[in-house]
This record gives structure tokens, sequence and C-alpha cells, in this order.
């Protein structure tokens, strides 16, 4: 392996908890890295394996085993799907960059036994991949960030600058997974005057009312929020939550937006409306103008007045419905609406794809945060390497 050139595999299991996306990325040069998207395969968790996760995450109580072996397990899916993606697409990996699934993450410090501090848990046992693979791993890249200051998060802004940066155009880097996040490029810059932080819920709350509602794990295409009523009251009773009034950065997960906040958005939502269409409905618009807001409150006076690509990636951007109501919210405001797709990269690939060059960036000791994103103090050396 040199430098220069290497074949890396990037392993991403985002806050939905409904599987592994695996990117494989080709990385030439080192000062400004090429980027070419080799290969991407998703793989859906087994039944039990997603339960365990979901059970697991922000878990009120659990036990040392339980999380012992679930860590254990999730590196055994991790190390099947990286070798199941290199056979179909006879590849050799230099390197694999695993993100891990996060079990819980506090991006702002708060007490525990006698100390005030943030913290953060991504499991897969990454000894068990390198072991598997008999390739070198780089895991566990938030807590560099976090000890230098940051929140740990978002961590894509390295990737996005190296991918979608452009002399001319404005670029907006919208993810919607579980939690969506964003990532503002102006145009021409060189990475210093990024501005990245998490919008808000994704499909986070749109999932668990689907899957409560309708007993369907996500809303296909957005076909039940299309026969459905956004209710307004609602959606701006929900908007006052204090998460969205923090200016960036900023950084959420299932501690923010998970259960308990999807089940009293429903309880709001039947108080409201007896259609169970309006509740799925809803929640997509809650979305969308989560992200607007955020767009419009902190985004848009930085981008120089030059043309804005809106290029949206993660499972969201396979919602019709959600897809719809934000062109129709963000075109007036002088944006272009795309997909990751239109600049050859698969919606569901990029959060993997980040993780590869995060991994590439760790082995060649070139930090991987980007402070003005992250809130660090400097940059950071991200990840820790288990050798094969």
């Amino acid at each position: 392996m040199t430098a220069k050139r290497m074949i890396v595999a990037g392993v991403m299991s985002g806050t939905s908890a409904d599987g592994i996306d695996v990117a494989v990325v080709r990385v030439a040069g080192v000062k400004r890295p090429k980027l070419t998207i080799v290969a991407h395969e998703a793989f859906p968790y087994p039944a039990a394996l997603r339960a365990a996760v979901l059970a697991a995450m922000n878990a009120k109580k659990t036990s040392t085993a339980e999380l012992a072996r679930l860590n254990w397990r999730l590196g055994l899916a991790y190390a099947e799907a990286v070798k199941a993606t290199a056979d179909r697409h006879k590849l050799s990996i230099d390197l694999i960059g695993c993100h891990g699934q996060t079990l819980y993450h506090q991006g702002r410090a708060d007490q525990y036994a006698g100390r005030n501090f943030a913290c953060t848990w991504q499991a897969g046992e990454a000894a068990l991949i390198a072991a598997e693979l008999k390739v070198p791993v780089v895991s566990n890249f938030r807590p560099a960030d976090m000890a230098a200051g940051g929140q740990g998060a978002p961590l894509v802004p390295l990737f996005d600058q190296v991918y979608f940066g452009d002399p001319k155009r404005g670029r907006v880097l919208q993810n919607i997974g579980g939690i969506a996040n964003l990532t503002a490029i102006p145009a021409g810059s060189e990475g210093g005057e990024l501005m990245a932080f998490d919008t808000g819920p994704g499909n986070m709350v749109i999932d668990a009312l689907t899957q409560k509602l309708f007993r369907k794990p996500y809303d296909r295409n957005g076909a039940i929020a299309a026969k459905g009523l956004a209710l307004e009251t609602v959606i701006e009773e929900f908007l006052r939550n204090p998460y969205f009034k923090r200016k960036p950065p900023r950084s959420a997960g299932r501690e923010e937006f998970g259960r308990e906040y999807a089940a009293a958005f429903q309880t709001a939502c039947r108080r409201e409306s007896q259609k169970p269409q309006d509740a799925i409905a809803s929640a997509t618009a809650l979305t969308v103008e989560s992200i607007v807001r955020s767009f419009k409150q902190f985004v848009w006076s930085s981008m120089r007045n030059a043309p804005v690509d809106y290029i949206v990636s993660g499972g969201g951007a396979k919602n019709r419905t959600l897809m719809q109501m934000l062109s129709s919210r963000l075109e007036p405001m002088g944006c272009k609406l795309a997909t990751t797709e239109q600049f050859g990269l698969p919606a569901e690939a990029k959060e993997a794809a980040a993780f590869a060059l995060l991994a590439w960036a760790t082995w060649n000791r070139v930090p991987g945060n980007v402070p003005s994103a992250t809130g660090a103090t400097r940059a950071a050396l991200l990840g820790q390497i288990a050798y094969a």
C-alpha cells in the first residue's frame, strides 16, 4: 500500500438502524485527493440483529453481557458485508473505515458521577473485522474530535468538500437518514468556510410512526404521507423543541428525536386528527420544515449570492413526497434541488464513502474533522487502527 493510491471500503450503519451500507472508494493523491466510487452495496440487518440494535439504542436499562455480545455480533455483520461487496465486484481492499452503530451520542457536556463531559459510543468490534478480512480497520472516529472540544459530529464535511466543492456554485449537502444533517459549501470555498450541523429529525419520526400505525418499516416513496394532511399546529408545537433554537455547531440523535419524541408527536397528531395518514404527512412535513428553517436561519446568507445546488442523500432522497415538499420550499429561495445520484454517487452510499475517506485520512495522518463544523478547538486525527 502507498499513500498515493488506495482502495478503501467505508462501512456505515445509521440511526435508522435498518442495515449496513458499504461503499468502496479509490483514493488517489495526498494533498488534494481524488475520489472515485468503485462499488456500493446495501445489506439489511437480520430481524434479530435489528431488534437487538434498537433495544440497545439510548436504552434506559440493559446488561453488560448484552452490549458485549452486540458489539461482537455487529463486527461479524460488518465483516460479512465488506466481504460480500468485495467478492461481488472482484475487489482487493487495502483499508476499511467502519463508523459502527451509534448506541449513544451526547455531543454536549453533562454531569455524570461528579464530572461534566460529553461522550459517544459506536458498537462494532474492529479487531474482529480486521481478523476476519485480514485488512486493517479504522474505527471509533468521533471521540478524538470530542476530546478536542467538538461534538463528534458531523464528520462528513471533509468528504463533502473534496467531492462536491465547486468554484462557481454554492453547494448544500443534505443527508436525510434517521437524523438529517447538512454541509454548506460557499462557491470557491477551500474548506475553512464550511458550515455543517444536524438539522433535526430525518426519517426517524416518520419511520417510527409508520411502524406503529401501519406495521411497515418505512413509508415507501412517501405514499402514505401523500394521502394525508400535514397538521400545522402540531408541527409548530414540535418545532418549539429547544434543539431547533441552538446555533451550530450542533448534533442530535435518538436522545433528542427517538421513541419518546415520536410517541409524543403521535399523541399530538391523534389529538388533531383520527386519520393515521395525517400523522405520517405531519412527520414528513416536520422533517422538511426543520431542514428549510435551518437553511434559512444559518446558511442562506453565507452563500455569497451564488447559485445554490441543494443536493440530497440518504434514505430520504427516495421519499417522493418529502422531496416534493422540500423542492416547493427551497426553490423559491433560489436553490436547485438534486440528489447525489446526479453527481455519480448513490444516495445511500454517501456516508459510507465519507468514512472510507476518513479512514484514508487517518492512515495517512491527515486530520479528518472540520473544526468549524464540529466546534472542536483544533484539527484532529480521527479514529483508532486495528491491524490485521
